[in-house]
This record gives structure tokens, C-alpha cells and sequence, in this order.
């Protein structure tokens, strides 16, 4: 499946799926993403001030269970003390992203949220792996994660 393809089959499921699927395929692919070890490798020190790493470390522990206005106000901190300028570690980043994806799923329901949390999970996969893309999910590791976000959205 070549890139493009794997996108709009995304799209597809992600339209089609009921929203307890939507619902149940989010929190689990947000607490994969956001708590992912290899987080604690980055230098995050050089990446946050004190006050947006303590946001952090919160927005990750809570993504399932703070309100929306919390894990907003979490977010509204880490951009604050953001110490990079454009160059961000890929890993964080990824995080940061998809705090943000999940907040505004619960704040306004849009499914293109969701969509982007599975391109958030796939890249995460992409990042390990080196997948090509012209032939997406040849890597058994690719093909795991879009037979996990397809069985979640279809469930």
C-alpha cells in the first residue's frame, strides 16, 4: 500500500467508524503515544522550561481522565516554555501533537482529529522503522499498527 493509499483508507475508517469505536480508538491511541518510555531519553531540558516539562509530565499522566479545559490549560503551559525554535526532537513533538489532537477531539468531537492521532501512531511506527512509501506497510511493525488502528475503528 503506497502512502497516499494507507491516508485516505485512514480517512475512510475513521468516517465510517461508530463513535464509541472513535472514542475507545482515541484513548488508546493517545496513551500509547503520550506514554511511550523513549520519551524519557530526550533531553527535554533543552526542549522545556521547568514550568512546561511539569505540563508535560501532567498532560501525560492525565489524558484520560482531565477535562478538556485542563488538558487545554496543560497545553496553553507547554507552549508557553517551549525553548526551541523550530527544531524540536521529533519524539516530543509527536507527544505535544497529539495532546493536542485528543484535547480537541473532546473539546469539539471532530473526527479529523482522530485522523490525525492515527498519523501521529503511524509516524511514531515510521520513526523506528523507516517504512517506504511506496510500499507503506511492508514492514511487519507498520502493518501491526494499521491492523491495530483498523480493528479499533472497526471493532
Amino acid at each position: 500500500m503506497r502512502y497516499d493509499e494507507f491516508e485516505a483508507a485512514i480517512r475512510h475508517l475513521v468516517a465510517r467508524a461508530s463513535d464509541d469505536n472513535l472514542r475507545v480508538f482515541g484513548a488508546e491511541t493517545v496513551v500509547r503515544l503520550v506514554g511511550d518510555e523513549r520519551l524519557v531519553d530526550v533531553a527535554v531540558e533543552y526542549e522545556l522550561d521547568k514550568d512546561a516539562s511539569a505540563a508535560l509530565t501532567i498532560a501525560r499522566e492525565s489524558a484520560l481522565t482531565a477535562s478538556p479545559a485542563e488538558l487545554r490549560a496543560q497545553l496553553a503551559r507547554i507552549g508557553d516554555g517551549i525553548l526551541t525554535d523550530g527544531d524540536m526532537d521529533t519524539e516530543l513533538l509527536n507527544v505535544i501533537s497529539a495532546l493536542e489532537h485528543w484535547t480537541t477531539y473532546l473539546e469539539t468531537g471532530r473526527r479529523g482529529e482522530l485522523y490525525e492521532l492515527a498519523i501521529r501512531s503511524i509516524e511514531q511506527v515510521d520513526f523506528q522503522v523507516s517504512a517506504d512509501l511506496s510500499d507503506f506497510l511492508a514492514k511487519p511493525e507498520m502493518a501491526a499498527e494499521y491492523e491495530r488502528i483498523e480493528r479499533l475503528l472497526t471493532a
